[in-house]
């Protein structure tokens, strides 16, 4: 079976083997020696020195700790939407009593940096800026760059959903100036869901001394005064653990720039597949991401059926649109454990059921 949803991704065989590991203790040396072993390295894939936590949850539950570790209720934050994930991060504070401006942009467009610059002109009380980098419901890539150096003009927080682009798309998180960013194991980190990791500045910490927005599971400061004993506040996803602990060596032996390099070259392959089939992207081709394919459907095709006839028969998994785009377009994973030979097995596969599934 071919899964190419943005998330789960396939698993390495070593991978799993490595996750199919008996349990060991989590207050014991043994994971003392794995959580001190992944940290340094996740460090490395971050491009960052700040603080890394792991945190056993999805890449929401990150979202969250992302949120409630940095503000207070009543706290002005600017969140920028361009897509179902967008608008998930704008509810997190909005539950916890922030007051959340949102800057909408139309699914499938990009962040116009000007009109971020132009919100936090006309308003000088915003606290924090929360920004998807990865858009993964339209497949849009935002220009995060530009969007922290804005925010650092107006000396904002820049709090970050890098859940399915970190590790496969580059985010120099310390270049970038960001302040808290999170992603998650299930994605181009090549093991099971279980883990969301996030990285934590100077500034959010300062800003975490002062925040009042209710925390527990997710407090960054049990984090860290666990992580300096080897542990994890609460009990972990042992077996993720186990897995991460091999995914990390591949990917550093592979290096940033190659894995960098592999997605945006399988990324250019499934565009110009569908492209050649008579289909078009969902997104501009100049802000495509290069970890999911966002593909418009046709007035013919029944992409429900597609889904369908390409799960059932020819054992390719992709993924329908969310929200307002259900039935309007479908996504192609391609991020983690795939190779060229994956994306053109995929490509042949819609090849064939594109027209038995279009009227």
């Amino acid at each position: 079976m071919q899964l190419r949803i943005p998330g789960p991704t396939p698993c390495p065989p070593e991978v799993l083997k490595a996750v199919g590991g008996q349990m060991i203790d989590h207050r014991g040396k043994q994971f003392g020696e794995i959580i001190q072993d992944v940290t340094p390295k996740l460090k490395q894939l971050f491009q960052t020195k700040n603080d890394v936590f792991l945190l056993t949850s999805s890449g929401t539950g990150g979202m969250e700790a992302a949120v409630i570790n940095t503000l207070s209720p009543g706290d002005k934050v600017l969140a920028l939407c361009c897509g179902f994930f967008g608008d998930r991060f704008a509810e997190i504070p909005e539950c916890y009593g922030g007051e959340v401006k949102r800057l909408n942009f139309e699914w499938g467009k990009p962040y116009d940096p000007d009109a971020v610059r132009q919100a936090l002109k006309a308003d000088s009380g915003i606290k924090a800026v929360l920004v998807t980098h990865n858009e993964t419901s339209t497949g849009v890539t935002n220009d995060l760059k530009s969007i922290s150096t804005i925010a650092k003009e107006f000396d904002k927080l820049v709090l970050v959903d890098a859940i399915s682009g970190l590790g496969s798309i580059d985010l120099p998180v310390d270049a970038w100036q960001c302040d808290v960013v999170v992603t998650a194991s299930q994605k181009g980190w090549m093991v099971p869901p279980g883990l969301a990791m996030v990285s934590v500045s100077e500034k959010a910490w300062q800003a975490h001394a002062k925040a009042k927005m209710p925390r527990y599971y997710f407090d960054f400061s049990k984090a860290k005064s666990y992580l300096e004993k080897g542990q994890t506040p609460w009990t972990p996803c042992v077996s993720t653990f186990f897995g991460l602990t091999v995914a990390l060596d591949m990917l550093l032996a592979e290096g940033l720039p190659d894995i960098f390099a592999r997605h945006a070259r399988i990324a250019g392959l499934a565009r110009s597949g569908v492209k050649s089939m008579g289909l078009s992207m969902f997104p501009d081709e100049k802000y495509a991401s290069n970890t999911v394919s966002a593909i418009k459907a046709s007035e013919k095709l029944n992409v429900a059926k597609l889904l369908q006839m390409l799960r059932d028969e020819y054992k390719v998994v992709l993924a329908g649109g969310q929200g307002n785009l259900a039935g309007k377009i479908f996504r192609i994973g391609h991020l983690g454990w795939i190779k060229e030979k994956d994306i053109k097995e995929v490509l042949d596969a819609i090849a064939k059921a594109l027209p038995k599934a279009s009227s």
